[in-house]
Formats: structure tokens, C-alpha cells, sequence
């Protein structure tokens, strides 16, 4: 890993420049923390990191942002870094919509905790009671944005097609057939069409994404949510089958890939909601511009790069850190989740830098102030800590640090000094092979 960070005493300085332009924030949990952050609600799209997928303050932090830009500013969408039908369940309970058909039970897969969370449950209680005196076409809507749906995907799209077309429903049936045996261990599919002649899917699944736009007009009069349901666990089929063959071809290739089928379904989501305007919840290494970093450097893209190339000056991406404290995580891919100790950042690395500023908790916004000492500051190339749903603190600096201009890769940052773990809601059943491998982030 070659590194090229400023010294120790370069770091001091940087703290040094950033400590002007700090604003302390209250606890998260506090009812006043979102008051920090109206001078973003000017935007079409606010992005919104995490420097891990198991900490309490970046959940809490995100939702009451959220619930200030859906409150007081007239925001429609909540798009996460989750799985379409999972989190569409999820969608019904907030939207007060009947439930829709569906196979065993949402966030069973690995990692479970990153959902199934005492701080999701509050902000989706708080959002379900948001809609109640909503007209239906008004309410804020919980979308997932991910892409590792495969078996339930198919379920949602055979479904919709039973009731709409049955003779059609059938030859879904029996396109997807080809996927069948893979469903429940998809990357065996990608493994199996690397190393032998057995045919690929392919062609079958887009297939029958064409014959299903191909009744577009027809169906969405009928119903256009469903159909938009429907429509969109095709496209997760589609994408999966592209993804599971590329995982044996890459990690570019397969990084991007995801990336891009998350804009793609945001951007759908902003064509299908009237007035539509988004909060999405995701990592840093998914929000923050990749171009900015070293996995842009080396030819991956993310959504935040993706969305500021759409959007510009309309789009917000806000990155979160911190030091140290408890983290919710697992040792290894399909591991038990454990509350893990976080160790303090690196002295070389950006939240070093933070950690010198010597507040507990910080907000310092750079959208209108790109110039001038902060500017050069902040346009520094240094590590980044960056910790998924595995943890290994024994490899951190392999395994968890990338660099990244900071400056370029977001228009804010907010900083927790010391945090801890998420609160998992029931016991965890993390089982079979994780379905975010190879990157768990």
C-alpha cells in the first residue's frame, strides 16, 4: 500500500485550519442536532455517509437530518444502501400500504444488524406516524437501493406477473429457471459460468425485462406502483446475474457495476415521485465523489461521483468519521456479529486531524467556501478510515485505510470524537455465504 501522506506536524496544521471553521454540534440524539444543518435543505439530493456500518450516531445522525428535510423542507424519498424487496417491506409499514407477496423474512441475510436496528425501527416509527395524515400520493417513500435481491427479485416479479398475465408469468418462470438453482448461493452462479461452458443467463433475464416494459403502458395505468415494483426487481435481476458473473473478473468491474445500478434506481426514483426530492443513506466509500479517492485513482466510480456529475451544485455529499469507541460489526464474512473496540485513528490519517481540532463533535461545511486556507487544508491527499460489516483491527491499516482528498471528495463532514455500537434488534442469524462479498461496505 503506498501511502503518501503529509508529516505529523503537517497534520497538526491542517487541524490547525480546520478548528475556525468547526461548529460543535449537540448529542445526535438531542432535539436540536438537525438545526446544524438547514443550510443543506437548498438541495435536490442530500447524500449521507457512514464510516461504518455499525455505529449509533451516524444512524441517529442520519435520521434526524432526515427527518428535518422531510419536515420542514418538502423531501419525498428515503433511498438506502439496502435491498429493494427488503426494504420495501419496510416501505409499507411507513407508506400505510397493504403488504406485498413475499419469501421468509426481511434482513435474514447477512449482515442482519445493519437494518434490523433499534435506531432504523425509531426512524421508521417516526416516519410511518410522519404519513399517516398524508394523502397517499404525498407520502415519503423508503427505498432500498441495492442490488443483492436475487431469489426474492424473481419471487416479486413472478408474483406480479400471476396476477396481471399468468401466461406470461409462466414464461418468467421459466427464463428465470436458469437461475433457479443458483438463488440461494448466487455467487456459486458467477464461480460456475467462469470456470465452465455452462450457459449463461443472460440473455433470459433481459429478455423478460423487455417483454415486461414491453407492457409498460398498459400496467402502469393499471397500477403504476406495482408495476414500478416490478419493474425495478427485474432490473435487480438483471443487474445480479451481470454482477455475480463479474466478481470473478474484477473487483472494478463488479464495484461499478453495483454503483451504477444504485444511481440508475435513484434516478428512477426521481422520475416516478412528483416533486421529488432525495436523502440517501450509504457509506462513505458509496457517497463520497470516488474521484477524489484512491479507488478512483484506479478506476472504480460510486454513486456520489455519479450523483454530483448529475447534479452538481443540487446535490450535497456529506461524509461521517470518527475516532474511536464501540463498532457493531463481524470478524470475518458471514461471521457472528460481536461489539468490537474501535482503535484511535492513525496519527497520519484525516480523522488524526479531526481528533486535533478538539471537539467531541464537529460539523464543518466547505460547499460555498472552496478557496483560501481551508481549501488548501482540506486538498491534502491523506488515509481514510473506512470499516464495513467486517472489522479487523489486527490488519486495520490494510485492511480499513484508503487515501482521499478530502476537500474534493465531500462539501461536509461531520466528526464524533467517540462512538458506539448500534443496538440489534433480537438475536442475529447471519447464515450461508454473505451476500455483499467481496467488499462488505
Amino acid at each position: 500500500m503506498t501511502v503518501h501522506s503529509p508529516s505529523l506536524a503537517a497534520n497538526s496544521d491542517i487541524a490547525a485550519l480546520m478548528r475556525p471553521h468547526a461548529g460543535a454540534l449537540p448529542s445526535p440524539d438531542a432535539p436540536d442536532f438537525a438545526d446544524a444543518f438547514e443550510q443543506f435543505s437548498d438541495a435536490r439530493v442530500v447524500l449521507m455517509g457512514e464510516a461504518t456500518h455499525g455505529t449509533h450516531e451516524f444512524y441517529a445522525a442520519r435520521a434526524a437530518i432526515s427527518k428535518m428535510l422531510v419536515e420542514r423542507h418538502g423531501f419525498t424519498i428515503i433511498a438506502v444502501e439496502g435491498d429493494w424487496p427488503d426494504i420495501a417491506r419496510l416501505d409499507d409499514y411507513v407508506r400505510h400500504a397493504g403488504p406485498r407477496p413475499r419469501l421468509g423474512q426481511p434482513f435474514a441475510r447477512f449482515p442482519t444488524w445493519m437494518w434490523r436496528n433499534q435506531e432504523m425501527l425509531s426512524f421508521i416509527d417516526w416516519l410511518r406516524g410522519f404519513n399517516a395524515d398524508l394523502p397517499e400520493d404525498r407520502r415519503v417513500s423508503l427505498r432500498g437501493l441495492d442490488i443483492y435481491s436475487l431469489g426474492e427479485s424473481i419471487h416479486a416479479v413472478t408474483r406480479y406477473l400471476d396476477r396481471h398475465a399468468p401466461a406470461e408469468a409462466e414464461k418468467a418462470r421459466e427464463r428465470y429457471g436458469c437461475l433457479t438453482p443458483w438463488q440461494d448461493d448466487p455467487q456459486l452462479y458467477g464461480r460456475t459460468t467462469a470456470t465452465s461452458r455452462f450457459a449463461r443467463c443472460e440473455d433470459a433475464v433481459v429478455q423478460q425485462l423487455r417483454d415486461l416494459l414491453a407492457r409498460r403502458m398498459d400496467w402502469i395505468a393499471d397500477d403504476g406502483e406495482a408495476f414500478f415494483d416490478a419493474e425495478r426487481n427485474a432490473r435487480i435481476v438483471r443487474a445480479a446475474e451481470q454482477y455475480y458473473r463479474s466478481i470473478y473478473r474484477g473487483a472494478k468491474e463488479s464495484w461499478n457495476l453495483r454503483d451504477r445500478h444504485m444511481f440508475e434506481t435513484l434516478q428512477a426514483l426521481m422520475a416516478h415521485h412528483r416533486d421529488a426530492r432525495a436523502v440517501v443513506w450509504a457509506h462513505n466509500s458509496h457517497v463520497g465523489n470516488a474521484a477524489a479517492t484512491a479507488m478512483g485513482w484506479r478506476g472504480e466510480f460510486n454513486i456520489g461521483e455519479l450523483v454530483r456529475t448529475a447534479y452538481g451544485t443540487d446535490a450535497v455529499l456529506i461524509g461521517f468519521g470518527t475516532d474511536r469507541g464501540t463498532v457493531a460489526a463481524a470478524s470475518d464474512w458471514g461471521g457472528e456479529m460481536q461489539v468490537m473496540q474501535l482503535r484511535p485513528a492513525r496519527d497520519d490519517s484525516w480523522e488524526a486531524a479531526f481528533r486535533k481540532i478538539g471537539l467531541n463533535r464537529c460539523l464543518i461545511d466547505w460547499r460555498h467556501n472552496r478557496d483560501g486556507d481551508l481549501a488548501e487544508a482540506l486538498g491534502q491527499a491523506m488515509l481514510e478510515r473506512a470499516v464495513g460489516v467486517v472489522y479487523r483491527p489486527e490488519t486495520e491499516l490494510l485492511s480499513h485505510y484508503f487515501e482521499a482528498v478530502l476537500g474534493e471528495q465531500f462539501d461536509a463532514y461531520i466528526w464524533f470524537e467517540e462512538t458506539r455500537a448500534v443496538t440489534p434488534l433480537g438475536s442475529e442469524r447471519p447464515h450461508g455465504a454473505p451476500e455483499i462479498w467481496p467488499f462488505g461496505l
